[in-house]
């Protein structure tokens, strides 16, 4: 039955071209003869019409216009029906040139036909998809009022994200928006329309477009905003006394599309709004499409937002591990439901059973694993140091050794600013694995460390911490008021260890640019503005440093041989530059043998929750930490 009904559609579609394209010859002629068509050129018109209208049938059907639907007519369709209306005229005048010599044809006659072919055939499309669409059989709808529920909507920024936005709109009335307009700073816009939606003015017009059209809601569509023209246009929003919306930025969009659907709440990583990561996508995708990719992890901040990313590059497969069960489901429903990637193995387990890494590695041949499994709260390790031993550096280990028995191509460390002259047990643990990965690289499996600072969103993010906190009206607990940190989206994170993997020839250990530092009593006070309080109303208080935390976070240490890449947010250390610059006299080196020793040690204590000498033991291994006397909890 769907048959018969294609094919009845197919016939009435030629039907009604076969007449437009009749007409179009006739007043051709009529055009050309200004109303006076003599006899000769009738009985042209009669033995002509059926052959040409022919030829321009099969030219249309080659080109494809029969196969679309009119009611999604779009500029695709309006650039076939050129060539098509193009190609059929060539291809008529070439065959009267060469079998008639055009004698008795005028040629302007062929001209003109082809110009209200053109205007015929598309204007009865265009005709055919207003009447169709969506929004046109909802046209009753659009004044929404808010008796129908619908939102008046204002929109900042004129430019292409706002302008998808509102095509969005109009073609699902069932959103329940009417977009009152746009603000845009450029002047240039001030006046226009777009899908018939004016543009009131600058953004500092605000207050008073909101209360003259009794505006419901903003939506920020700016996705390139800066940082700081983020924070210019929250304040404005806010001063609105209105909710708003943002749509996220570029770094977010994995797919790159702009959506109504995509539209959020606004979050502090819009007001630190970092510029766009230029990923070498192509170089990317030459690592990891059809490999077997591994991430430990998985269920992670930076572990999931790696399979988020990775999936787009179309491995065979990618192995999800994870020691948490709820973390482990939730990233691989999303991977399922969302993504609708299905070429996955998740695996419940730790990273430090040997048996279980090397059977997992054994019957999926992994080409690369991304490392970014790990204890990374720095007061809870600091208090339980044996843990860190347990998973940071033993489970680290065993990863090592089995990816170089099996021959991993590319071994990735997620490692931390922590690790630069740590003063806690966790950074000092993330130095122990970047030494032990520098020292076993090799030209089968070659292993790099990418290190970076805070990541906003992560499940160790202070953001959500002080947005509970001004919600239950305070106070905002600081540690100390000089306190500062380097701080990065998630996805930036991801994307640049994804672009720093591929540089990397073994041995290296690459620092993302995190930017100018942040104080985190300034990032208190711009959520408490933020959230619509009053710096008087939150209260802000100093608690005092916690255990193992440092004052100012480091990406390098002093002597490390930094130099620059090609990526203009990556640089990367000399390999094995920090070891070059001690007294070999006075620390032994950094060889198998040394670290089996320590490792034995580690264990050993850690077995015994001998907080002590486990931090003695790991100043052995990593001279430059400094050891904090924090009680551990035995």
């Amino acid at each position: 039955m769907n048959f018969f009904y294609i094919r009845r559609n197919l016939i009435l579609l030629i039907f009604i071209d076969l007449v437009l394209l009749a007409l179009s010859y006739f007043f051709a002629y009529l055009t050309r003869f200004e109303g006076n068509i003599s006899v000769q050129e009738v009985e042209n018109i009669k033995l002509s019409i059926a052959p040409i209208i022919i030829c321009k049938i099969f030219v249309f059907y080659y080109f494809d216009l029969y196969k679309g639907m009119w009611r999604y007519t779009g500029i695709v369709d309006l650039i076939n029906i050129i060539k098509a209306i193009l190609t059929s005229s060539l291809v008529i005048v070439s065959f009267l040139t060469m079998y008639t010599g055009f004698l008795g044809f005028s040629r302007s006659v062929f001209l003109i036909d082809a110009v209200f072919a053109l205007v015929l055939i598309s204007g009865v499309r265009l005709l055919i998809r207003l009447i169709l669409s969506p929004s046109s059989q909802n046209i009753h709808l659009l004044p929404n009022t808010k008796s129908n529920g619908y939102k008046k909507l204002l929109i900042i920024g004129a430019g292409d994200a706002g302008e998808k936005v509102v095509r969005e709109i109009i073609d699902n009335p069932r959103m329940k928006y009417e977009v009152v307009g746009f603000l845009d700073d450029d002047k240039r816009k001030k006046g226009r329309h777009i899908h018939g939606k004016k543009v009131y003015g600058a953004v500092d017009e605000i207050i008073n477009v909101v209360q003259n059209n009794e505006i419901d809601e903003i939506l920020i569509a700016v996705p390139s905003a800066s940082g700081d023209s983020m924070r210019r246009l929250v304040e404005l929003c806010s001063s609105s006394k209105i909710p708003f919306k943002t749509l996220p930025g570029m770094g977010e969009l994995i797919d790159g599309r702009v959506s109504i659907k995509t539209v959020r709440d606004i979050s502090y990583k819009d007001l630190l709004k970092r510029s766009p990561v230029r990923l070498e996508n192509n170089k990317i995708a030459g690592f990891l499409k059809d490999k077997c990719i591994m991430i430990t992890g998985a269920g992670g901040s930076i572990g999931s937002e790696l399979c988020r990313q990775i999936c787009k590059y179309e491995p065979a497969l990618i192995i999800l591990i994870d020691s948490s069960e709820s973390n482990l489901y939730a990233i691989q429903m999303e991977l399922k439901h969302e993504k609708t990637y299905l070429k996955y193995r998740a695996v419940l387990g730790r990273v430090q059973d040997s048996l279980l890494m090397n059977d997992i590695m054994a019957k999926y041949k992994p080409n690369v694993i991304f490392h970014a499994a790990a204890y990374k709260h720095v007061p809870l390790i600091e208090r339980n140091p044996w843990e860190a031993v347990y998973s940071n550096i033993i489970g680290s280990n065993v990863l090592v050794k089995a990816a170089i028995h099996h021959k991993v191509e590319r071994f990735v460390l997620v490692s931390s600013d922590k690790a630069v002259r740590p003063t806690n047990v966790m950074g000092t643990s993330k130095r122990v694995i970047e030494k032990i990965i520098q020292s076993k690289n090799n030209d089968i499996t070659r292993f790099i460390a990418v290190r970076f600072g805070n990541v906003i969103g992560s499940s160790g993010s202070v953001v959500p911490l002080f947005l509970n906190q001004i919600k239950k009206g305070g106070p905002i607990t600081v540690t100390h008021p000089e306190i500062t940190r380097f701080f990065m989206t998630i996805e930036e994170a991801a994307q640049l260890i994804l672009q720093a993997f591929t540089m990397g020839t073994g041995g290296e250990i690459f620092i993302l640019e995190m930017g100018i530092p942040v104080k985190i009593v300034d990032m208190a006070k711009d959520l408490i503005n933020f959230s619509g309080k009053k710096l008087e109303d939150i209260k802000i208080v100093f608690s005092g440093l916690r255990p193992g935390e440092k004052l100012y976070e480091e990406l390098i240490t002093e002597g490390e041989g930094i130099v620059k890449t090609n990526h203009e947010k990556i640089m990367v250390l000399r390999k094995n530059g920090d070891m070059n610059s001690r007294n070999d006299d006075n620390f032994p080196e950094d060889t198998p043998a040394f670290f089996e020793e320590k490792f034995s040690k580690l264990i050993s204590f850690a077995e015994k929750h001998d907080s002590i000498n486990i931090k003695r033991t790991l100043k052995e291994i990593v001279p430059e930490y400094s050891i904090q006397d924090d009680e551990a909890v035995l």
